[in-house]
């Protein structure tokens, strides 16, 4: 069916002036031949409703941060922007509770909340442009992990749009909810393959009194000390939210020092953080550098960080990568990273928490050498017993590279749950793993 068509079909649930013709030649594909702005959750279940109906396939997209993120296919017949579909829902501050629409950009979610003294305890990359229902849907986070937990620990509630466009409801707005299974979980990381995500209910904490960050810099080669240094430093009575191993190109960018560098955060009430950073004083290893930053530069420090992202304005060929291995094994991940890079050719500002196993990769240079290194890196992660996925590539190299890796042994699971919620295949299709 021609943008024309459909368009003239969709002037009931749609209003004209939010309606647009697609931009079907994105680099990044996961576009469609015509772009829908829904204001209300009705016209999200209508709109679905009328694509399942019809064999209509319909992709998702927030602020567009995640459009590099898995896809095999350039355009679907809709593209559904969340753009305009934001807003805070409740806001309970005595039960610590919040509900938001999932076009709400992360960002402004937490300022809202901070004049409450409250937050989402979760630490997506991109925070000030990412919707909530992208960071959901991509289970995003970064180094608090190791404090915070994931999306999955935060998220109590969610408001789904299925793809015929029935609308349910899983978990709860409150925090003692126990009945039933945790569909939470289901929805949390799928890329948008099993329904809409419409509004999300989080778990909040409170603001902490005081916090912290140390960079620990290491010598060449020191790999062991590290390893043995973090070990201790887990082992101890200290409880850091963050404890996060920089490869020297992402040190050099972070502190202006190319160095193998340790960041270190606690976040606590003031006596507490400043026992933690006299204790980590005293067990610093012998060589090292420590540097304790002052709530302005530790602000600048995670801005830079979490902003760090492929510069497509840039010469240089990019993609970015989320490696996951067993927690001490990130030392073996990020000096391999050291090991690709080539002056001049191929940089690597990598990253990992050294307690949640979790790293991540921006690569850029010449697009060979780039794609050698997403296979070297993948490969390396699956020796480890871990996996490796490319979370930004343009859409002419996902034709080549998956995205995703090697389907796990329990995909017929994923596949079967697939087929069962959106049996016409008209979500999101070829979004996510073994081509779901």
């Amino acid at each position: 069916m021609s943008a024309t068509s459909i368009l003239s079909e969709l002037k009931t649930i749609i209003p004209e002036e939010r309606r647009a013709a697609g931009e079907v030649d994105h680099y990044l594909g996961n576009g469609g031949k015509i772009v829908l702005y829904p204001q209300v959750e009705e016209e999200i279940a209508n709109l679905l409703s009328y694509a399942n109906q019809n064999g209509q396939t319909v992709s998702i997209m927030g602020a567009g941060t995640k459009r590099g993120y898995g896809g095999l296919i350039e355009n679907t017949d809709i593209l559904l922007s969340l753009k305009n579909y934001s807003g805070i829902v409740e806001h309970v501050p005595g039960d610590m509770t919040v509900t938001v629409k999932a076009g709400n950009r992360f960002g402004e979610l937490q300022k809202y909340l901070s004049q409450y003294n409250q937050r989402v305890s979760i630490d997506p990359f991109t925070p000030e442009s990412s919707t909530v229902g992208g960071v959901i849907s991509a289970n995003d986070s970064g180094p608090r992990r190791l404090g915070y937990g994931s999306a999955r620990d935060s998220v109590i509630g969610l408001r789904v749009v299925y793809p015929d466009g029935k609308i349910i409801r899983t978990g709860g707005k409150v925090v003692k909810n126990v009945a039933g299974y945790d569909m939470n979980k289901l929805f949390i990381g799928s890329m948008g393959t099993l329904g809409i995500l419409s509004e999300i209910t989080f778990k909040l904490r409170p603001l902490p009194k005081c916090e912290s960050l140390i960079l620990l810099s290491f010598p060449d080669s020191s790999m062991e000390l590290i390893r043995k240094f973090s070990i201790r430093l887990l082992d101890s009575m200290l409880e850091p939210v963050a404890l996060e191993l920089l490869n020297p190109s992402m040190a050099e960018k972070l502190t202006g020092r190319y160095n193998r560098t340790l960041a270190i955060a606690f976040e606590d009430v003031e006596s507490s953080v400043l026992y933690q950073e006299n204790y980590l004083r005293e067990i610093q290893p012998d060589g090292t550098d420590i540097t304790v930053l002052s709530d302005k530069e530790t602000q600048m420090f995670w801005n830079q960080f979490y902003e760090n992202t492929v510069n497509e304005s840039s010469d240089d060929f990019g993609a970015s990568m989320k490696i996951g291995v067993v927690n001490m094994d990130v030392l073996y991940m990020i000096e391999e990273t050291i090991k690709l890079e080539t002056p001049n050719q191929l940089t690597i500002q990598s990253h990992g928490g050294l307690g949640h196993g979790l790293c991540r990769a921006v690569l850029k240079g010449e697009e060979s050498l780039v794609t050698d290194a997403i296979f070297q890196l993948r490969q390396k992660a699956e020796e480890y017993g871990g996996y490796a996925t490319v979370t930004h590539l343009p859409f002419k190299q996902r034709k080549q590279i998956d995205s995703w890796g090697e389907k796990p042994p329990y995909f017929f699971l994923m596949e079967g749950i697939k087929k069962a919620v959106d049996p016409n295949d008209i979500l999101n299709p070829q979004r996510y793993l073994g081509g779901i």
